[in-house]
């Protein structure tokens, strides 16, 4: 870990969540700073803070920005002083442990609701091993029927703040997403969530959603060995949602075009996730795409197993191909839909088989 002062030089954007700052540190360098408002006091210009720089040293993927660990303001009396008027903690045992109103807990509006919940009678919810499917999932969902309600569940297994998504973000504003759950460490989002498994029951008994969307925040990590990554997360949500009896639609990372061939065709991490640590049957939505391209995703899910364990179903509808985005630009590992329509396509393949299962289409007697 690297901690560093700097001061403020300027606020280049903020919202009721966080902060994007420009820092000049002490050690003559500048940079960019992303500061929580849930977790410290509004920055000014000029102010002193403590900035987190480890990951942007180290050079990994965080986009070259640092954290504001605190900000110095007076140097006495109370710094920060906010509560949520909740009692489960985030961040639990840290420096930067916070309080929040967890949707279960008995002081909530919804602890009658969530203490009756147990089952989600059938809700399709698809499970994605990338933080950037969410977005084009929900997008093919409401291309399939607009009057379907979508939630998203963010787990802890990547970045733990919501707010720094700036994607989800604006699909929630879009309308593309209706209703937000953090479980686990993360937060911020609509609702807080003690694991994923009440999340999920939140989604349906809460929010009212008609098809849920369960990934990681950005971020998510890779070691180059067999369970050493983020992946693993899709694989505990099959299981998770097959648990409360909900119906798990496992979202495919396949490429094209990635440099890396662990990552190339279908992704290590999705063979992963399918043959070893999901322990229920799932729903492999299956892209609309070049006969010769299908094929090759199925021989190697074929080769690993895949198709001894899960259902696979293909997408119908043309019109998901590419659904209306209502403005947002998706991107992954930096390539958009023109230089990586494969990982595109596998994603609205999941949000439309997703959408046709919450709207009687696709009949579960017929998997």
């Amino acid at each position: 870990m690297r901690l560093i002062w700097a001061t403020v030089s300027s606020v280049e954007h903020e919202t009721e969540s966080l902060q994007h700052l420009t820092v000049a540190l002490d050690d003559g360098s500048d940079g960019l700073a992303i500061s929580y408002r849930i977790l410290g006091a509004r920055c000014m210009l000029g102010d002193r803070v403590l900035l987190n720089t480890t990951a942007v040293d180290l050079g990994l993927g965080t986009g070259g920005t640092h954290f504001v660990l605190a900000r110095l303001g007076t140097p006495e009396g109370v710094a920060f002083d906010t509560s949520s008027g909740g009692h489960v903690m985030k961040l639990r045992y840290t420096p930067l442990q916070t309080d929040v109103f967890s949707i279960e807990e008995p002081n909530s509006p919804h602890h009658s609701v969530m203490s009756a919940a147990t089952e989600l009678d059938d809700m399709p919810v698809a499970c994605c091993g990338l933080h950037s499917q969410v977005p084009l999932v929900a997008a093919a969902v409401k291309q399939v029927d607009a009057e379907l309600k979508v939630a998203y569940v963010m787990s802890d297994f990547a970045a733990l703040p919501f707010a720094l998504s700036e994607i989800v973000r604006a699909a929630v504003d879009a309308g593309l997403i209706d209703g937000s759950i953090t479980c686990g460490q993360a937060f911020g989002g609509d609702y807080e969530a003690v694991n994923v498994h009440s999340a999920l029951l939140a989604s349906r008994h809460v929010v009212k959603a008609d098809v849920a969307i369960v990934g990681v925040g950005p971020g998510v990590l890779g070691t180059a060995t067999p369970f050493g990554h983020g992946g693993v997360a899709q694989g505990e949500a099959i299981n998770a949602v097959a648990a409360l009896g909900g119906v798990p639609v496992a979202v495919l990372r396949v490429s094209s075009v990635d440099d890396r061939e662990r990552h190339r065709g279908v992704s290590h991490h999705s063979l992963t996730a399918l043959t070893r640590v999901a322990l229920a049957p799932a729903i492999v939505a299956m892209p609309r795409l070049p006969t010769e391209l299908v094929r090759a995703i199925e021989e190697v899910l074929e080769a690993g197993g895949v198709w001894q364990r899960h259902n696979r179903v293909y997408a119908e509808r043309d019109d998901c191909l590419s659904p209306e985005m209502r403005g947002l630009r998706v991107s992954t590992m930096g390539r958009g839909p023109e230089d990586d329509p494969v990982f595109f396509a596998a994603a609205y393949a999941a949000g439309e088989v997703c959408a046709r299962v919450a709207n009687g289409s696709l009949p579960l007697s017929s998997l």
